[in-house]
């Protein structure tokens, strides 16, 4: 062990190690698109009980998730700056510890869904954590098409909030399904630009690792956060949502693809740092615009 993960180590607890196993920032997006998705689908005044439900166990399946990203690629973690300090790296827990958590987590996740939510939100959280660690995760290191493939189960959660509210899924579903897939483009390109050196030392063949001068890379943060613009309407074209999100959810794209176009003028960390905090904030903003619409 390093002289920096030395002094890393005794600061990070058991407990506090599983924490992070957990990706408790990660998994917060995942769940709050989830709740988000059931407070848009809903028909009536929301339940919050049921809402609770289907939070705790998307909750459950995320972080048995993350917690078995990181199991499996734990060596790639470890050479990484960003992720060096995590639990398997820095030996604070065994690979074998670190497995039995997430797949504990992830069998209570799944079940609690199907007894307490429904079947289908169980069968789409299942088929988001296939997908994630069984196609995402591999490609990483073998192709940059791993970002087009990875959004796929990136954008499942509002479905799962859908199917908990309404049993099924339909048009209104499928466009927060395509919002959040879109979405997903300018947010983690703009992460993996500002990591690119970690991602490269990892053997993680990123876009911006592949083509070293970003054109690439920001020519697609800004011409899917251009297509964002229209696709983001359809909700109030169908009538899932009404004139003043139509509005407001121009100026809102509008205002993220200026940032993105910013960004791309100049390539930097910097700027990419900034516009991933604009698409961390875009998104909460435009999905509760469609809930406040709706009510």
């Amino acid at each position: 062990m390093s002289t920096s993960r030395a002094a890393i180590a005794p600061m990070l607890s058991r407990p506090m190690a599983y924490v992070t196993l957990a990706k408790p920032d990660v998994t917060f997006l995942v769940v709050m698109t989830t709740a988000l998705g059931y407070a848009i689908g809903v028909r009536g005044p929301v339940d919050y009980l049921a809402l609770a439900r289907v939070v705790l166990g998307t909750t459950l399946v995320a972080a048995g998730t993350s917690a078995l990203n990181q199991y499996v690629e734990r060596d790639a973690d470890a050479v990484m700056r960003r992720t060096a300090h995590r639990p398997l790296p820095l030996g604070i827990l065994p690979p074998s510890e670190a497995l039995a958590f997430g797949v504990s987590l992830l069998l209570a996740g799944a079940l609690f869904l199907l007894l307490a939510v429904n079947a289908l939100a169980c069968l789409l959280g299942v088929i988001t954590c296939a997908a994630y660690l069984g196609f995402y995760t591999p490609l990483k290191s073998r192709t940059p098409w791993a970002t087009f493939v990875g959004a796929f189960p990136g954008a499942v959660p509002p479905l799962i909030g859908w199917a908990a509210a309404r049993g099924s899924l339909d048009r209104g579903a499928w466009m927060l399904f395509a919002i959040l897939f879109i979405w997903q483009f300018p947010h983690f390109l703009a992460i993996a630009w500002m990591y690119r050196e970690d991602y490269a030392r990892a053997g993680i063949r990123m876009l911006p690792v592949v083509e070293p001068s970003g054109v690439s890379t920001f020519r697609q943060i800004v011409g899917y956060a251009a297509v964002l613009v229209p696709v983001s309407l359809l909700p109030a074209v169908v009538g899932l949502a009404g004139v003043r999100y139509f509005f407001c959810a121009i100026i809102l794209n509008l205002a993220l693809l200026q940032v993105c176009l910013w960004a791309s003028r100049e390539k930097t960390n910097q700027r990419a740092k900034w516009l991933m905090h604009a698409t961390v904030i875009h998104l909460p903003i435009l999905l509760a615009l469609m809930i406040f619409d709706k009510l």
